[in-house]
């Protein structure tokens, strides 16, 4: 298991599992507010034209509260993946072992702390 006892696995099974429930939960939620937004008429006879430009603002808002949520449940469920795949806890870049404190920080981590820091570098 790449390092993690079975304990420490489980452990992070069950975090990433309440993980994706609820961002299933929060996805659905902020489905619906955008649907009932996009129900609502966008332009009202009489708004004037900052009402207009605040109405956008906000859909816009709640269209990038969704792809947020959608991004961070694509990572879980990536995550969870390799859990059954057995590669779980293995840096994508390097091979190398993820460090248990830095999967019990991001249970979705895809990198080690080393790759991820280069990848965060910015370039010369």
């Amino acid at each position: 298991m790449h390092g993690l006892d079975p304990e420490q696995f489980a452990s992070l099974r069950e975090r990433l599992e309440q993980a994706r429930a609820a961002l299933f939960v929060q996805l659905a939620g902020e489905l619906d507010v955008q649907a009932g937004a996009l129900g609502a008429p966008l332009r009202e006879p009489e708004a004037s034209p900052a009402d207009n430009a605040s109405n956008r603002t906000l859909s816009e808002l709640a269209q990038g509260t969704v792809e947020h949520t959608a991004r961070q449940l694509k990572l879980v469920r990536h995550a969870l993946a390799k859990l059954e795949d057995g590669e779980y806890g293995l840096c994508e870049q390097c091979g190398g072992p993820i460090g248990y404190s830095r999967l019990q920080a991001r249970p979705e981590a895809r990198l080690c702390i080393v790759c991820q820091t280069r990848a965060e570098r910015p370039p010369r």
